[in-house]
């Protein structure tokens, strides 16, 4: 088995575990799954370890997730993130190191970090945003989510004018 499906695996175990709401638990399944491709994609684009990125992206929330708390939920998840890959044994130390820095700092989006970080970061604003086109950008989201835009080739105005109609619709 892959790195990525032992880790997955074991995230989904610890959520079956801490989640008894099945809606919530599948949410945060999406969420978590839905960061790990969006850094697979970006990590591709700017040269960066796709894997590694990947399994930032499956465990940046699953602290919260596991506790029910967003409180500090950067800088616990990371701690919690290190005791998840070295009971598994799949990462090296650097590796895990790189994986838990960027978890550490995934909250900080106002911040420039490693790359590594900027790509957790950066995915985790992909999901917020793309994840429900209908949904208004979160405000300390927004000049990342445009540069994103700019970097990829979207035009952000576009999704602002439909957000901004499609919310006139539901009204």
């Amino acid at each position: 088995m892959s790195r990525i499906k032992d880790l997955q695996k074991r995230v989904h175990k610890i959520l079956k575990e801490n989640m008894d709401d099945h809606q919530k638990r599948a949410g945060a399944i999406a969420h978590l799954h839905g960061v790990s491709l969006a850094a697979v994609m970006i990590a591709k684009k700017r040269g960066e370890d796709a894997e590694t990125a990947a399994m930032a992206g499956l465990l940046h929330d699953l602290y919260a997730y596991k506790s029910g708390s967003y409180e500090d939920h950067a800088h616990k998840g990371s701690d919690y993130a290190r005791k998840v890959l070295e009971d598994l044994g799949i990462t090296t130390k650097e590796e895990t190191d790189v994986i838990c820095s960027a978890i550490w700092h995934h909250d900080s989006k106002d911040c420039i970090d490693s790359p590594t970080d900027e790509v957790l970061k950066d995915a985790d604003v992909i999901h917020h945003s793309l994840a429900d086109p209908a949904k208004e950008v979160k405000a300390h989201e927004k000049a990342r989510y445009e540069k994103l835009c700019r970097e990829f080739g979207f035009d952000h105005q576009e999704y602002a004018s439909q957000d901004a109609g499609s919310r006139q619709e539901q009204e």
